[in-house]
């Protein structure tokens, strides 16, 4: 039996008192009652500790919080913004700094702007999502072929069969070429990555992917927006692009291709996923080699794209300099520092990182050409995401990607 919300105090008594009997069997009440021996001996204790009242709900609330923000930095927030009611988290933290608050007091311009919402000093929210990190700069031109590609997700519709069908479709930029329109079972990493490995197979590899700021493209909370997929593609040095959230305009081009594919195949569903797929191949290979584009000249994708050569045989591993000490990031996200493990990211899982001393105490922590954060040399330091403050300074990479 399930334990609704309205019901789960007087469902725990039953449960106890009937747990208590001598003639009954632990396994077989935890089993009526849908619940674990681990659960079930755990309100036994807490009935006889503290009675009916020990059947009640706990707060979940952690008992310390070492995220959790001073007394003193939220006062001295609230008070510049009093000082400053248009001033946004990034010049608040810079005051902040210049007030002498330690930067590792210092909270993130997410945390800074729910301080100002919950003291009511901010106007209603507007569209869209706060970012985590900074665009490394404005969206790439295409001036040929393969300088730039786009991917996206077109959205769902079902088969005849009642079948799930979500394309899957990269498109170069330059000449509207459409590399992939395929019907995806899974959005998880690994069923993408197959894909892209496909396409890079045949078609070679762009300078740059843009992308919007969803999974699994790109990660509101990763460094960089960085993910499995997109720190796969920086690993093969491409570079990435994304939209800002909620503007899809700013890929009008790709969306545009998407609205031709809901009028001519989604609205007409086939009867089965199958048939879709090959539908939709069809509609593809239309799209490439017979219809014209009134940007390209009324000449078709097909005439106007080359393959990249850039080949994915050919790619090397990043070489970072010589005084950097590589790491290799493992599986769940940690590296070895001085020692002991040190989380940078799961997003860089299976790929090396490298450290650059700073100073005696101080490491910077790179993935291929991306300052990802700092370290310090101190029991117990954990990873400092570089401050999001300032937008990042335009600089060309450490080392040329291979």
């Amino acid at each position: 039996m399930s334990w609704e919300v309205s019901k789960v105090e007087h469902l725990r008594m039953e449960f106890v008192l009937l747990a208590r009997e001598e003639w009954v069997s632990m396994t077989e009440v935890c089993r009526e009652f849908g619940i674990s021996r681990k659960t079930g001996y755990k309100w036994l204790r807490r009935y006889e500790a503290e009675g009916l009242r020990g059947l009640s709900d706990r707060s979940r609330r952690p008992h310390s919080s070492p995220f959790s923000v001073s007394g003193e930095v939220v006062l001295a927030l609230v008070r510049l913004r009093g000082e400053h009611p248009f001033w946004g988290p990034k010049k608040l933290v810079r005051v902040l700094q210049g007030e002498g608050i330690e930067k590792e007091e210092i909270p993130s311009l997410a945390t800074i702007g729910r301080i100002l919402q919950r003291a009511g000093m901010t106007e209603a929210k507007g569209r869209g999502r706060p970012r985590r990190w900074d665009p490394e700069k404005p969206l790439q031109e295409a001036g040929k072929p393969n300088d730039v590609w786009t991917v996206d997700f077109k959205g769902w519709w079902r088969t005849g069969d009642g079948r799930r069908c979500e394309p899957l479709s990269v498109r170069d930029l330059y000449s509207r070429y459409l590399l992939c329109l395929r019907p995806m079972h899974s959005r998880k990493t690994e069923a993408v990555q197959e894909v892209f490995q496909e396409v890079f197979e045949r078609y070679g590899l762009p300078e740059v992917i843009r992308s919007d700021n969803g999974g699994p493209f790109a990660s509101m909370t990763g460094p960089h927006g960085l993910t499995r997929l997109s720190a796969w593609w920086r690993s093969l040095g491409i570079r990435l692009d994304r939209i800002d959230p909620g503007h899809p305009e700013q890929n009008g081009g790709h969306e545009r291709m998407h609205g031709d594919v809901a009028r001519e195949i989604a609205a007409r569903p086939s009867r089965t996923l199958e048939e879709e797929t090959e539908r939709l191949e069809r509609w593809r290979i239309e799209y490439d080699v017979e219809r014209p584009h009134e940007a390209l000249g009324m000449k078709t994708p097909g005439e106007c794209y080359r393959c990249s050569t850039r080949r994915l045989a050919s790619v090397e591993p990043y070489r970072y300099p010589p005084e950097f000490e590589r790491r290799s990031v493992r599986r769940d996200g940690y590296i070895k520092f001085e020692g002991r493990p040190l989380y940078v990211s799961e997003a860089l899982a299976r790929h090396p990182v490298a450290l650059h001393r700073l100073t005696e105490t101080t490491w910077r922590v790179w993935f291929c050409d991306l300052e990802i954060g700092e370290i310090e040399s101190a029991p117990g330091a954990a990873l400092r995401p570089l401050a999001y403050a300032t937008p990042p300074v335009q600089r060309e990479p450490v080392l040329p990607m291979s």
